[in-house]
């Protein structure tokens, strides 16, 4: 009697056993260990499309190890370090938030100067080109290039008009932090505070790890070139105590470029944020005003660098600017100096990038609202070739 008690109580109980699996199988599938597409980042994107078009192995090119997903080994990290950033290398192009048609850059026409150069500023022309739906190679929505020397807007497609610039944030944060240091080899010791914040946004890292010191020049190229939140937030917290301060340093030095009516940050990294916006133009303002300042064009120029050896990482951390590795043999008819690029779901793929024709003239293009990290290198290609080949 006391069996069938037993197996009845079961029976009875099947029910509710099958409802209590499937909410734990739903709950482990939406907040279990695989990051979310939230803020998607760009250091591991580049190569792995290029693995799946050219069949390219960074394992080949650079020693180390790297982490294996289950959809392909990460990029941008080697030695210890490992990347949370994921790619969408399925080519789906999400529909971006609806922009005002009356968000224009006004900054036409500002020629002040800062401690760091000239400010740039180009117009327009009647001999400006308009990308549009017959330029198949140019899938960017968002684009625009510019003289640097002339001042002249060669090319554009709503290049003036809001954007959400993702990583592409990190170029004024590697202004600000440049301008704002004390030396490049100064001590900062990684937080807590700071891999929690990049692990909770599912942000790309450079691989510090908590309580590792390391310099802050660490900080500087991690910033960039694996677009490591923990290097930006390091450099925030080091310039200015908090990240919260150092953004108000940040808008600051978009007051004094002239950029605040057209561009606003609330962080440093470049999780989306509906407050967080940008155009083009205005980052193409930003990328000349780096490019200007001698550390900050040696960060951006940087194919490679190896962070300081450490307790943690003891032959420190190898990391690669995709973009200037995977463009370094296309032909554009000239050079691919510098390059910061960017990924959330709302932007999509975006890049800034500078570029010298065969004379040294140089040119800066930006793009965003693309489909792939590498559909937006070959918008770049694209670009630069249409006028550096007339």
């Amino acid at each position: 009697m006391e069996r069938m008690d037993i197996k009845e109580a079961l029976q009875k109980a099947e029910p509710f056993l099958l409802v209590i699996a499937l909410v734990a199988v739903v709950f482990t599938a939406l907040f279990g260990l695989r990051p979310s597409t939230r803020y998607q980042g760009e250091a591991m994107t580049n190569h792995l499309i290029a693995e799946q078009i050219s069949g390219d192995d960074p394992g080949e090119e650079d020693s180390g190890n790297f982490l294996i997903n289950e959809e392909a080994s990460g990029d941008g990290i080697s030695g210890s370090g490992v990347s949370t950033e994921k790619t969408d290398i399925s080519g789906q192009t999400e529909e971006m938030p609806e922009d005002p048609a009356s968000f224009v850059s006004s900054n036409e026409g500002s020629l002040s100067t800062s401690s760091a150069g000239e400010i740039l500023s180009a117009a327009s022309d009647e001999a400006t080109y308009y990308f549009g739906e017959a330029d198949e190679d140019v899938v960017s929505e968002y684009a625009i290039m510019i003289d640097v020397e002339d001042r002249r807007i060669l090319g554009e497609k709503n290049g003036k008009e809001k954007i959400y610039p993702a990583s592409m944030t990190k170029i004024l944060t590697l202004l600000v932090g440049a301008e704002h240091m004390s030396s490049m080899e100064d001590p900062f010791t990684i937080t807590i505070d700071i891999t929690d914040y990049a692990f909770i946004n599912d942000c790309s890292i450079v691989g510090f790890e908590v309580g590792e010191t390391v310099t802050v020049k660490d900080l500087l190229y991690g910033t960039i070139l694996p677009s490591g939140a923990d290097a930006a937030v390091g450099l925030a917290v080091y310039c200015a105590g908090s990240q919260e301060a150092f953004v108000e340093m940040m808008n600051d030095k978009l007051a004094e470029l002239g950029l605040s009516r057209t561009t606003h940050f609330t962080n440093c990294v470049g999780i989306h944020n509906e407050d967080h916006y940008s155009t083009p133009y205005d980052m193409a303002v930003i990328l000349k005003a780096a490019m200007d300042n001698p550390i900050c064009r040696e960060v951006l120029s940087a194919h490679t660098y190896t962070t300081s050896a450490t307790e943690y990482h003891p032959e420190g951390i190898t990391v690669s600017n995709w973009f200037l590795r995977r463009i370094e043999d296309k032909d554009c008819g000239g050079l691919v100096v510098a390059a910061k690029t960017g990924f959330v779901v709302e932007s999509r793929n975006c890049a800034a990038s500078l570029a010298q024709d065969k004379k040294g003239r140089e040119y800066i293009c930006v793009t965003a609202g693309s489909t792939s990290s590498w559909r937006c290198i070959y918008d770049h290609v694209a670009i630069y070739s249409r006028f550096f080949n007339e």
